[in-house]
This record gives C-alpha cells, structure tokens and sequence, in this order.
C-alpha cells in the first residue's frame, strides 16, 4: 500500500509516520489482501486543536474516508482509524462481494465550472459559489452497494444508476442522520 502522511501547520515526525503506517497496515490488512493507497493528512487547527484526515482508496471507484479532531495528534489519528475500522466491519463482506460483482460500466471524466451569481442577488449579501460538477463518474450500483459507498465515503451525497431499471438515482445524508433515497417516478421500464 502505498501511505501519504502530510502536516499542514505542523512537522509530521518520524515517530507518527511509522504509528500510522503500522495501525493503516493492520486495520486495512484485515479487510483487504492490498489496499492501493492511503492518505493521512494532519492539521493544526487555530484553536490548538489537531485533526487527522484519512482517505483510503480501496478499489476502483471506493474511497473510505474519517476525520477526528483532539488536543493531540496521536489521539485524533487513533479515533479516526477506528472509525475506519468500524465501517470497514460493518460493510466487510459487501465490499469483498461488491469487488467481484462491480460492474465496468460507467461514465468517465472530472470536471468543474463555477457560476456566478446574478449582480441582483449579489447586492443584498455574499451569495455562495455555484460549483457545477458537470462530467463526473457515475457507477451502476444497486441501491444497497450506493449506501454502502455513501457511508464508507462519508460522503453528503451520491449519483448512480441503479440496474434494476437503468434511471439514475440518488441517496442522500439527511438532517436526521437517516439516509434518503431519490428514485424519480416514470424510469421503470
């Protein structure tokens, strides 16, 4: 597997580097023969605080991603990594059958246009950004394999094409927790 750790406010020392590279081998070594790569990315944040970001790309397309915040850095990659762990038990023998079954075909590319807002709208407050995601990859996923990936990723929100009737779909994070689940009426064949 190949590991990233970076720092950013903060000199990531010898000593955490190889604490993260022994705890990312043995939790990703229990779900997965050879995770392709990981990233850990340590913050110091304004209020003294450290937080550490993991992303670990398991597959094609599946991306696993934790953050925790403490007052050290060791303790904010500890509990992260076991929110990993967590995931990665929960959704163990999907993500194993999923690799097998995945299908290829999906919509390829990556790009992004930012809109502005109309100069009416703008004089009354900042307006934010509109960033369109116009080309981006959309898999075929059941609809139980795209909440899988919703959660593992950690993700607000994700766009797929669901197999059983070829109309993209949509599952959400709602304000509840609960997840969502758009199907647009008029796609089954």
């Amino acid at each position: 597997m190949q590991l990233t750790v970076k720092g950013k406010h903060l000199d990531v020392g010898d000593a955490l580097r190889e604490h993260v590279r022994a705890n990312l081998a043995h939790t990703t070594g229990k779900y997965f023969n050879n995770a392709v790569e990981a990233t850990v990315t340590f913050t110091k944040e304004k209020n003294h605080r450290y937080k550490a970001d993991i992303s670990i790309h398991v597959g094609r397309g599946m991306t696993l991603e934790a953050q925790y915040e403490a007052d050290d850095p060791y303790p904010a990659f500890d509990e992260a990594s076991k929110r990993v762990a967590t995931r990665l038990g929960r959704y163990k023998d999907k993500i194993r059958d999923h690799h097998r079954h995945e299908d290829t075909a999906e919509i390829l590319s990556a790009a992004y246009t930012t809109f502005q807002s109309n100069e009416d709208e703008a004089e009354g407050g900042q307006e934010p950004a509109i960033i369109a995601e116009l080309q981006m990859q959309v898999p075929t996923l059941a609809v139980s394999d795209a909440v899988m990936r919703l959660e593992l990723g950690d993700l607000p929100a994700l766009l797929f094409k669901n197999p059983a009737h070829g109309g993209y779909n949509m599952v959400y994070r709602r304000k509840d927790g609960h997840v969502g689940w758009v199907d647009p009426d008029g796609l089954k064949k």
